[in-house]
């Protein structure tokens, strides 16, 4: 039996969770932007405070992290935590790609229907202006394109979707309907990339003992962080 503590940091909404072999056993998350660096160790105290809630924090068996892209500022809060964690416990560290975290219940839910046999899923996560974090899978689950950062106009993905229908989704996608107007382009809805999504990612991961060096791993950033100074006010 595995315990699994999930921490999802990569957009606006911080979210973790307990699950156990690949089911949820409890979850919490925090949907007001900019909080996670107050609110992430609170989620997590509470997820353990809760009386139905069992084994106790030190009892896990290894903490999963969501790894990018993604919010720069969101994932090295969310890996720093998972990783001082794991070292303070003496655990494992399982790393998930925020995409697929995104795509699983999506793929799930749509995929399983006949009709979307052949179907592509892209999952998207916001880079700001009209660039998202992006990559497409099967109904298997199976990566088809490669995670990049997709600057989206109105030829973006225009060959994959003339052989087949792509389900776009993420806080990427929204953004992108006014360009990506080809009937194969389907925007359903989604609930974000939340932790609660990663259990049985994370028990995969757990039961091939794929496993990061805690004191090496770094997110998949996949763009270098610029800083902006703030406008001067005009008096």
């Amino acid at each position: 039996m595995a315990y699994i503590l999930c921490i999802e940091t990569s957009t606006t909404v911080c979210s973790v969770a307990l699950t156990r072999d690949g089911k949820l056993v409890a979850a919490r998350q925090e949907n007001e932007g900019n909080s996670h660096a107050n609110r992430l160790t609170v989620l997590i105290e509470e997820l353990f405070a809760d009386s139905s809630v069992s084994p106790e924090m030190s009892d896990i068996d290894a903490v999963a992290v969501s790894s990018g892209p993604g919010s720069y500022t969101g994932l090295r809060i969310g890996v720093s935590t998972a990783k001082g964690i794991c070292f303070a416990l003496d655990k494992p560290l399982i790393a998930i790609p925020s995409l697929a975290v995104l795509a699983w219940p999506v793929v799930q839910k749509l995929g399983a229907n006949a009709s979307n046999k052949d179907s592509w899923f892209c999952p998207m996560i916001d880079a700001r202006r009209m660039e998202v974090y992006a990559a497409m899978f099967n109904s298997n689950m199976e990566q088809q394109k490669e995670t990049s950062a997709d600057i989206i106009d109105n030829e973006s993905y225009q060959e994959i979707l003339e052989k087949r229908k792509v389900f776009f989704f993420g806080n990427g996608a929204e953004k992108c309907r006014t360009s990506l107007t080809h009937p194969n382009a389907v925007f359903p809805v989604d609930e974000g990339p939340l932790a609660r999504n990663m259990a049985i990612l994370a028990f995969e991961a757990w039961q091939n003992k794929k496993f990061e060096d805690v004191a090496y791993f770094e997110p998949f950033y996949l763009k270098d962080f610029i800083a902006t100074m703030p406008k001067k006010k005009v008096l």
